[in-house]
C-alpha cells in the first residue's frame, strides 16, 4: 500500500519526533505505507498509468515548470538542461516510507557527476506560501533525513506538470534532459534499486 494524498491526518508535529527513530527502525525499506503483498498488482497498475499519461519515451511534450526551492532561489524546467537525467521524487511529510528513503536519496545526489544526474524533490502536501510553522517542519524533516537536494513546495505549475495523475506517494519521475519522461516509479526503493535504475537510464541517454 502507499500514502495516498488524502491522508493528511497523519501529517502532524509528531513526525518530526519519531523520524529518527523510524530510521533506524526501518532497516528494511518498504515500498510503500502498510506494504503488502496484494498491493504489487496496484501499483503496476499506477505506474503503468502514470507513463500513459507521460506519453511515450521520447515522444511526449516536455514537462514545463516554474516555482522555488526551500531557500527562495526561482527553478523552473530549464534546469532539466544542466544534468542528462534529473530524477524528480514527490514525497509527503506524512509519509514513512518517503522520510525512510530520503537519507539514501541524499547518498546518491552526492555520488553522481552534477551533469550526468540531479535529484529534486517535490513536497506534495505543502504549498508554496505555508504558514512558517509549516515550512519550518519541511526544513527539518529535510535536515533530519539528511536530504540534500533540492526541494521545492508545491504550486500551482508543479501540480499541473507532476502531480494531475499522481494518486499515492512517493511517486518518482526521471526525466531527460529536454525534459521528456523517461520512466515512472510507484513507491520507495533501496539504495541499490535506485542506483541500477539510474545507471540503467544514463546508459540509454
Amino acid at each position: 500500500m502507499l500514502c495516498n494524498k488524502k491522508e493528511n491526518e497523519f501529517r502532524t508535529k509528531t513526525m518530526l519526533k519519531t523520524v529518527l527513530s523510524m530510521l533506524v527502525l526501518g532497516t528494511v525499506l518498504m515500498t510503500g505505507c502498510g506494504k503488502g503483498e496484494e498491493d504489487t498488482e496496484q501499483e503496476s497498475g499506477q505506474r503503468q498509468e502514470a507513463l500513459d499519461a507521460a506519453g511515450e519515451a521520447g515522444t511526449a511534450e516536455p514537462i514545463v515548470f516554474k516555482g522555488e526551492d526551500m531557500e527562495g532561489n526561482v527553478v523552473s524546467s530549464s534546469v532539466f538542461s544542466e544534468a542528462k537525467l534529473t530524477m524528480i521524487n514527490v514525497w509527503a511529510t506524512y509519509c514513512g516510507p518517503c522520510l525512510r528513503e530520503m537519507p539514501e536519496l541524499g547518498e546518491l545526489a552526492g555520488e553522481y557527476d552534477a551533469k550526468e544526474f540531479q535529484l529534486i524533490g517535490i513536497v506534495s502536501d505543502m504549498m508554496d506560501g505555508v504558514e512558517q510553522e509549516e515550512f519550518d517542519m519541511v526544513v527539518e524533516l529535510i535536515e533530519q533525513t539528511g536530504a540534500s537536494y533540492t526541494h521545492m513546495l508545491l504550486n500551482e505549475s508543479l501540480r499541473d506538470a507532476f502531480l494531475t495523475d499522481v494518486t499515492a506517494v512517493p511517486t518518482t519521475f526521471f526525466v531527460d534532459e529536454n525534459g521528456v519522461v523517461l520512466d515512472v516509479v510507484v513507491g520507495a526503493m533501496g539504495k541499490d534499486d535506485w542506483k541500477e535504475k539510474i545507471d540503467e537510464l544514463l546508459e540509454d541517454l
